[in-house]
């Protein structure tokens, strides 16, 4: 629905993490400097991240047996979109969500030598990689739900 009907792109993606990133790092540097300490991270938060990534892809099935004529039911094409603006959502959430925790990563790595953030960096790590996993179930799914321009029969002659 973005790029004149192309879809996101990883670059585009790529840069969302980026700015996040950076302006979180900013955030949390601040936030540190202020004596305090980063926040929990829990594993269940990486579980939910992948659970979403599963239903992403879950919904993005359908489509794909219809458009490929394998489907034993009709598609309402409402349906259709509103799978791929959820692939999309997952898409742009799953890159945010790495750049948020990325910036805590970069954080972490600079004070292992405080207690717990050993632990804290495989946690947010966790996160980091599920989120990645969220950013690749909605292009997924994204691409899943691509429907390819008619050939033109003239440009064939």
């Amino acid at each position: 629905m973005v790029n004149e009907g192309n879809g996101l792109r990883w670059a585009q993606l790529a840069g969302i993490a980026l700015v996040v990133g950076l302006l979180s790092w900013l955030g949390w540097r601040l936030y540190l400097n202020g004596g305090h300490l980063l926040g929990p991270a829990s594993w269940v938060s990486a579980v939910m991240l992948v659970a979403m990534s599963i239903l992403v892809i879950g919904a993005g099935l359908p489509v794909r047996r219809f458009l490929r004529g394998e489907a034993r039911k009709t598609l309402s094409p409402i349906r259709a979109a509103r799978t791929l603006v959820l692939a999309q959502a997952a898409a742009l959430t799953g890159s945010g969500v790495f750049g948020w925790y990325a910036a805590q990563v970069a954080h972490a790595l600079g004070d292992l030598d405080l207690p717990g953030y050993r632990d804290l960096l495989w946690r947010l790590l966790a996160l980091c990689a599920a989120s990645l996993v969220l950013t690749t179930a909605g292009m997924l799914t994204q691409r899943m739900c691509r429907v390819d321009p008619p050939e033109d029969r003239d440009s064939r002659s």
